[in-house]
């Protein structure tokens, strides 16, 4: 059985990549990479959220210290298969995740019930889940699924060192379970590429040089939250009656 880790902290950075800068980057740095324990998957994601959608609202104003809340499988998954409740919190450009592994049924009842049974072993996340599951005084609900095609690596001589390249983004607000496919609307039209890079540490310097030749710089990227700029508050105003230019 593949083993999953359910504790991280680390500092994570995002880059928003062109089609040509995705190949440029990957022919300078592919020696120094190696597949790491999941290497090609499709990742599809339930993102929870109140029906005003609060933890989303308060993400994109970029305060210190954002929470998010999703149900993620690594391919589309029947109704016994294993899945992640992920609470994923960052604060001061340090990202924090836990996440406790539960049969989908099970899941999805754990999340409508606000409640998730503590497991040998799993006691001390299953709280920190069950807290901020209840911390809001509105149950949190299915709001967005997304998905995406990823690659990931790790560094061959740091195992710490984490690039995972995320192509095809694309999301719905219907069907909202994971059983129910990998289909969505796309996000991107040109092929980009959203390149995360996570490390406890310094980049090394064969990939600063490559970054820097290739001229790719940071990029402040949510999913979830251009989702909703895009896509979600659009109809959320609509079914409110309020007409507004939406924030780019």
């Amino acid at each position: 059985m593949q083993q999953y880790n359910m504790i991280f902290k680390r500092s994570e950075r995002k880059y928003l990549l062109t089609e040509e800068q995705y190949h440029g980057l990957w022919e300078l740095v592919s020696d120094y990479l190696e597949e790491d324990e999941y290497g090609h998957s499709t990742i599809c994601n339930i993102y929870y959220d109140t029906a005003d959608y609060e933890l989303i609202r308060e993400s994109i104003e970029k305060p210190v210290y954002k929470e998010k809340l999703r149900m993620r499988s690594y391919g589309v998954p029947t109704e016994d298969s294993t899945v992640f409740i992920e609470i994923k919190k960052k604060y001061n450009g340090i990202v924090y995740k836990r996440r406790i592994g539960l049969p989908l049924s099970e899941a999805v009842h754990s999340l409508e019930q606000r409640a998730i049974t503590p497991r040998p072993g799993q006691e001390q996340i299953s709280s920190e889940i069950n807290y901020f599951l209840r911390q809001y005084h509105s149950p949190l609900l299915p709001a967005v699924f997304l998905a995406y095609d990823r690659d990931a690596y790790r560094g061959v001589d740091d195992a710490e060192l984490r690039l995972t390249f995320d192509s095809n983004i694309r999301s719905r607000q219907h069907h909202l379970s994971l059983t129910e496919g990998a289909e969505g609307d796309p996000f991107f039209e040109n092929g980009e590429v959203l390149l995360e890079i996570k490390t406890i540490g310094a980049y090394p310097l064969w990939l600063v040089h490559a970054m820097e030749e290739l001229q790719i710089y940071p990029a402040s990227f949510s999913k979830y939250g251009n989702i909703y700029k895009r896509t979600i508050l659009p109809d959320f105003l609509e079914k409110q009656g309020i007409l507004t230019k939406i924030p780019s």
